[in-house]
């Protein structure tokens, strides 16, 4: 038949796409897509049918049929870890983005061999997915943590301070001068010790923050977060402080 000795040899040329590397990066968006040959999947469906008919197929098409399980776990497992990574990233909160960016750097180390050695015929593909998804569970525990911190621990305690009040007018009261000034020395002490405590809960929440993007562990060489980067974003928090202060 002249269509099956055209699709015998286009079995080579479909296959040739497994040599691909499992991953590319996009050069319009710069994001990360999984690299696999939908071609393969059409070969492996033309052979299952062919298969079914009786027909004999070639032994590199039994091959890429014996294989379609793999690959489509592969396909999948790939796809939900580069789903995951867009995921994270568009959860970070943009004034943090600065200092952990040497963390997702950290991590894309990690995705390199599937952009620059391993193609879909690598026999280690399993322990590299792996590895992949274990950074991408410890990245996204580190992104957790710290928009907690910075959401429950630093935001919250700005909004309080933002809506206290150093004058307590009582309505439909009349007092004289004297009990005036009292009543506000009492509330203003009040008011000024809540308005410390506030200010060492944000202090040390910061100092947390710090600590938690400082002392994650890099498996690449990356260096660590600049000095200049963390000095910003306490600066960032002192003036946001400040600006509570003034409301």
């Amino acid at each position: 038949f002249t269509w099956y000795k055209a699709w015998v040899q286009s079995i080579d040329q479909a296959k040739t796409g497994l040599q691909a590397t499992l991953i590319i990066r996009h050069p319009d968006d710069n994001k990360l897509y999984v690299n696999f040959d939908r071609d393969i999947f059409q070969l492996i469906r033309e052979a299952k049918c062919l298969d079914r008919m009786g027909i004999e197929i070639p032994e590199s098409a039994k091959i890429a049929l014996m294989q379609e399980d793999k690959f489509k776990t592969f396909y999948r497992q790939l796809n939900w870890a580069l789903t995951e990574y867009d995921r994270i990233v568009a959860e970070v909160i943009p004034v943090t983005a600065m200092v952990l960016r040497p963390h997702f750097k950290d991590m894309e180390w990690k995705m390199r061999p599937g952009m620059t050695t391993l193609t879909w015929t690598s026999l280690n593909i399993d322990p590299y997915i792996n590895h992949v998804h274990s950074g991408l569970k410890k990245l996204h525990e580190l992104v957790i943590s710290i928009n907690d911190i910075i959401e429950n621990r630093v935001e919250k305690n700005l909004k309080i301070v933002s809506k206290t009040l150093l004058v307590d007018l009582p309505e439909n009261s009349s007092f004289t001068v004297s009990d005036f000034v009292i009543m506000q020395q009492s509330h203003i002490a009040g008011q000024s010790r809540l308005l410390q405590g506030k200010n060492v809960e944000i202090e040390n929440a910061v100092t947390d923050l710090i600590q938690q993007i400082a002392t994650y562990q890099f498996e690449s060489q990356t260096e660590g977060v600049p000095e200049k980067d963390i000095s910003k974003l306490r600066d960032h928090y002192n003036h946001f402080m400040y600006q509570a202060l003034l409301c």
